[in-house]
Formats: structure tokens, sequence, C-alpha cells
């Protein structure tokens, strides 16, 4: 048996494995420990899920027949709006399943809210949900509860009113979702109306918006030109609108009852915020950095009813730009699961998570989003990367391992490189220029058991650290 120089290169018996990245397990499993809960049970009386699918299905009958229409009348490049170029007219789609051209954009509204289609630029392509729809209950209700969080987007607010008075007002709504769900029937409006104008005002102290000495003091009633019981009216019916509560008029006033879809979707929410309140965290008060420091530790599917929690408690504009902060700080770990949890935040995220794509830092995570927000299979998006932005991202959870791992793991991470031998993975980590490239390839030669190979990657780090060939 021959033996190698100690001047000759590292050759194929310190060949890697190809096989797929899976970059983010990889870091996260630096820092998992498995928990277990048990699932928590529904309110007595609520129907089982399939029950609640079927009523999702009849609240999307129409949405779900557009989108069909779309997908295969006009192809990927059909919408059923009047417009310039692919887009044909409603008149066409609502000739075909008849349909009034009002209901058509109703109805096209809210296939795009629930998932149904995806809109990317002038290109409208059928949504995952829409594949799922007739075989998958779970699919349904999230492709609903999506649309429930959109009501705002279904039911336009009355014209003439503030739009700050229209933002307290969505504001302040889940607390009287809570009344409803916790009265189990009817409420008087008036009662929702008394604690709606409560809560405006609590969100206004919190705010501290202190009117000028020379103003009068001004109370929620009087806000915009229609006032609090208008702002009202107009969220309690876009809420009937998508079918979580129904409005009725009984012994001469109206009342309203959420319906067996909308009290669940409460229920829900409540518990996701019950959940993350009761994290060792206390992940749903904390910023955005210490959330997903929280969240580490947890396995994926725990960690995504977290990261819904959270986002739960916050305007959605506000928690994207909090997430790509922290996706912009120097821990490789965090970076990667502020991305799962703008996974989690979806399409309203789509316009600022493709701005990052020209970050150097947040390149390769922001295509790997869009790869998979626009339908590509999580084990196939990274076919999207180039060699020089796997490699990038190697090194980046490479970084995430060694901070926060175990040395096994920072070794068994070699196997998910791109590249056939580790001669080949030190030229191209040298060549990419990551800022932590010296300190990961310290990390993974004093972890590997092999000598000679632990002695090429001393070496490569020396060379980057002097800037050396």
């Amino acid at each position: 048996m021959t033996s190698r120089k100690p001047d000759e290169p590292l050759a194929r018996n310190s060949r890697l494995r190809l096989v797929r990245p899976r970059s983010l397990a990889t870091a996260r499993r630096a820092v998992t420990t498995r928990r277990t809960r048990p699932a928590p049970r529904p309110p007595e009386g609520t129907p089982p899920r399939a029950e609640l699918a079927r009523q999702a299905r009849h609240v999307l009958a129409d949405a779900v027949r557009i989108a069909r229409w779309a997908a295969v009348e006009g192809g990927a490049r059909t919408a059923p709006r009047t417009g310039p170029g692919a887009v044909p007219p409603q008149e066409r789609a609502a000739a075909a399943l008849d349909l009034t051209p009002g209901q058509v954009r109703a109805g096209w509204d809210r296939a795009r809210l629930a998932g149904l289609v995806e809109l990317h630029g002038d290109t409208a392509r059928p949504g995952w949900r829409l594949h799922a729809w007739d075989r998958d209950d779970s699919a349904v209700l999230r492709g609903w509860v999506a649309l429930f969080d959109a009501w705002s987007l279904v039911h336009p607010a009355p014209e003439g009113v503030a739009p700050s008075a229209v933002a307290e007002v969505v504001e302040a709504l889940p607390q009287v979702l809570s009344l409803l769900q916790l009265s189990q029937g009817p409420v008087l409006v008036p009662a929702l109306l008394d604690l709606l104008g409560q809560r405006v005002e609590e969100l206004r102290g919190e705010r501290c918006e202190v009117p000028a000495p020379e103003q009068a003091p001004e109370t929620p009633a009087e806000d915009g030109a229609h006032g609090l019981p208008a702002l009202l009216d107009w969220a309690l019916e876009g809420l009937a609108a998508v079918g979580a509560l129904t409005l009725d008029l009984g012994a001469g006033e109206r009342h309203a009852t959420l319906t067996p879809l909308g009290n669940w979707a409460v229920w829900v929410k409540l518990e996701q915020i019950c959940v993350a309140a009761q994290s060792p965290a206390g992940n749903i008060e904390q910023s955005a950095g210490d959330m997903l420091r929280g969240c580490a530790r947890l396995t994926p599917g725990p960690a995504r009813d977290e990261y819904r929690a959270w986002l739960a408690a916050r305007t959605l504009s506000s928690a994207v730009a909090e997430l790509l902060a922290v996706a912009r700080g120097e821990d490789a770990l965090l970076r990667g699961l502020a991305f799962e949890a703008l996974r989690v935040v979806g399409a309203p995220a789509e316009a600022e998570v493709r701005a990052t794509v020209a970050e150097p830092s947040l390149r390769p995570y922001a295509l790997l989003w869009l790869a998979e927000y626009e339908g590509a299979d999580p084990d196939d998006a990274q076919e999207v990367l180039t060699r020089e932005e796997a490699t990038w991202l190697w090194v980046d959870t490479a970084a995430a391992v060694a901070d926060h791992g175990e040395s096994a793991l920072l070794v068994r991470h070699l196997d998910s490189a791109v590249q056939g031998t580790v001669p080949a993975l030190l030229d191209e980590i040298r060549a990419v220029g990551h800022p932590r490239t010296v300190q990961v390839l310290v990390a993974l030669a004093a972890a590997h058991p092999d000598p000679a190979l632990a002695k090429a990657v001393r070496r490569a780090a020396f060379q980057v650290h002097t800037g050396g060939a």
C-alpha cells in the first residue's frame, strides 16, 4: 500500500457523498431536543374536521370553480379580470360558469386569498391547495383560514373613513371574536360595539396618543365619517361574507353568532397564542430574535405553531420587517429560522423576500423561499441555487452548527456539500468569500477524526486568514 506524501493534495479517498443539501434541518439538529405535548382538543360541540372541511368547501365553492376554469381554459397566464395581454374578460368566465361579473370578481379574489391560485407578476398559476382540494381536508381548512385572516380585503371598508380608523378596528377585532367564541351563542351588536370601543381606546393608550391641549378628546365613536358603529357593521358583514359568522335580527336588535367554522378558527388562534405564551421563553411577548431562539430547540411542527402565534399578535408588515432584520444579523441559525417563519407568513411576505435577493447574505435563503412559494418541492428547491450560492449556504449552515451544535454534527455536515471531494469543497469555500469561512474551517479541522483531512482543512483556514492562494 502506498502512502500519500505530505505535500500531495488530498485525493478521492476523501470523497464526499453527493446528497441533497438540507441546510436548515442540519442547523436545527444542532440545538434540537425533542419535546412532546398532547394535541389540544377543540371545544365540546365542535364538528369533526371532515365536517368543517365540507363547510369550508361550500363557502369557497365559487372560488374553486373560477380557479379551475382559469387553470383549464386560460392556462398558466390566465386570470378572470379585464386588462391587456393574456387576461381574459370577466364576461367570458361569467358566461362559462353561469355567474355574474361581480361574482367572478369576488370569487377570483377569494381564490387568490385562499391560495387556490398564485399570482407571479402577470402570471396566474393553480395553487397547491387547488390540486389537493378534493382529497385533503387540512389543505381546505388552511385555505379557508387564510381567507378568514384576509376578511378586511374581501369586504372593502366604507368610503370616507380614515385609514387609521379602519386599521384600529381591524387590530381590535380579535377581542370581539374572542367574546363571540366564549359566549357560545348569539351576542347583541350593541354589546360588541361597547367592547370594540373599549379596545380601541386601549390601543390608543398603548400608543400614547395624547391629544393637543387645544383639542377636545376624541371618542372612538366620533372617528371618521361614519364612526365605530358603521365600522363594526362593516367588520361583521365582512366576516359573514367569508362564512365566519351570521348576522340576524332578533327581538328588534341585531345579533351576531359565530358559525362552526368561525368558532373553530377563533379557538385555533387562541390556542396558538396560549401555547406560545406558555412556552419557556414566553415567545409571543418576545422580539423576533428572542422568539426564534426560543423556537430553535423545537421540532418543526411545534415551531411553526409558535411562529403563527407570534405573527398573530403583530401586524404582518412589522413582523416581516423584524424577521428580515434578524436574518441580516450575524447568527446564521437565526437567519435560517427567520426564513422558516417567513414561510408561515406566505404571500404577504413575497415582495419583501424578493427584494432581499440582491443581498448576498440572504440571497440563497430568499431564492429557496421563492422557489417553494412558487410550487417547487422542498427537496428540489435547491436546484435554483448556483454552485456558488449552494456553497455559500453550506458555509453559513456550518457556521450555525459551529456556534450552536456538536462536533459530530459538523463532521456529518460534510456529507451535504455539493462538491465531490474535500479539495474541491475547500477551493470553492475560499472562492465564495463567506465572512465566517476561517472560523468554520478551524472548527471543522478541530472536529474531524481524520488527521490528514483535518490538516488539509487547517491549511485552508490559514490560507484564507493570510490571504494566500
